[in-house]
């Protein structure tokens, strides 16, 4: 029995050893029709055709594109990329640079964003960065400045970076409660924040049925009159420049 399950232990081994040999011959000859793909990047394309056939892989030019960063007629990019490990026959595939794009810079200036943005991406141009600049009598939404300038030449990077004038912000103050108050001593506040009265009406009077006499005539609003209403109405947001009605008595 002993000499039985060594037998069979000694069998089980060479079935095992056979296995491993099997799989090692099949992975050796797998590899072995491996490359590594060369680095056409850069390359002109009859150099890039005989690295990749040397390394035993067809060779395709499939398309072409503007490049600021590579040279016309070189590679510009691969595919499987450079180092890659494939089996030998397996076609390699490059893009070849056409230089710079050299397109002519619009003269945007003075025009809206909106329309400026149009006029870029109508020539085939990208917009580049946008800024704002506050400008106390700048007109809103329109382009001061771009770069590159509208010089009437052309540029290689299709973009164009804009500036755009915005009116400043006015300062704002929250309005004070003048009720109850002079009309002179809310004058001279509104006067030095800015402001101005626009309008100053008395309230009416309400006459007495009992009265035999009919009520006087009111005198006009003087600096002592007193407010008893306004608008824009206190702990409202103002802008300086802003005028003020006033009701007094």
């Amino acid at each position: 029995m002993r000499t039985f399950f060594r037998r069979l232990l000694q069998s089980l081994i060479l079935i095992v050893v056979a296995l491993v040999s099997a799989v090692l011959a099949m992975r050796m000859a797998i590899h072995g029709r491996e490359v590594a793909v060369p680095d056409l990047i850069g390359k002109s394309p009859v150099e890039a055709r005989r690295l990749a056939e040397a390394s035993g892989s067809p060779f395709e030019v499939e398309r072409e594109y503007y490049s600021a960063t590579v040279g016309e007629g070189r590679v510009l990019s691969q595919l499987p990329p450079a180092g890659t490990k494939i089996r030998r026959g397996w076609q390699i595939r490059v893009a070849v640079s056409m230089g710079p794009q050299r397109v002519a810079v619009p003269n945007v200036l003075g025009e809206s964003q909106r329309a400026a943005e149009l006029n870029i991406r109508r020539r085939g141009l990208d917009l580049g960065a946008v800024a704002d600049l506050e400008l106390t009598n700048g007109t809103a939404d329109q382009i001061i400045a771009q770069d590159p300038a509208p010089s009437g030449g052309s540029i290689s990077v299709p973009k164009i970076s804009l500036l755009v004038s915005q009116p400043a912000e006015q300062a704002a103050f929250v309005m004070p409660n003048f009720v109850g108050q002079t009309l002179g001593n809310a004058t001279a506040t509104l006067n030095q924040a800015g402001m101005k009265v626009a309008a100053v009406s008395e309230v009416p009077q309400t006459s007495d049925m009992a009265s035999p006499a009919p009520a006087a005539r009111p005198a006009e609003p003087s600096p002592a009159s007193v407010i008893v209403s306004q608008n824009p109405s206190a702990g409202g947001k103002v802008i300086a420049g802003a005028a003020v009605n006033f009701q007094v008595r």
